[in-house]
């Protein structure tokens, strides 16, 4: 399954370094993906090679999944993020 990590520049400090793991299901899926990347002008760097997770984190990541679906876990949205750390926006 192909993978995608981006690094880019959110403009919301002098440089902020984000590593995102994607799955897409099939090709449809992969292209939307570039697409909006690519629209939006983020960096990006695609790897075409498929990521091993050990059983740990396979088993975090379910546990996590798991916690979101049942109302655990408290999602933030952007802006609350940026007024939580007190980032300046540019």
């Amino acid at each position: 399954m192909n993978c995608l990590c981006w690094c880019g520049n959110l403009n919301l400090v002098n440089f902020v370094i984000m590593t995102i793991v994607v799955n897409p299901h099939n090709s449809t899926e992969e292209k939307a993906l570039l697409a909006f990347l690519d629209s939006m002008k983020f960096d990006y760097t695609k790897e075409d090679s498929l990521v091993i997770l050990s059983e740990a984190q396979q088993q975090e990541i379910l546990e996590r999944d798991r916690q979101y679906e049942a109302g655990e876990m408290k999602s933030y949205s952007l802006d609350e993020v940026i007024a939580h750390f007190n980032i300046n926006k540019k």
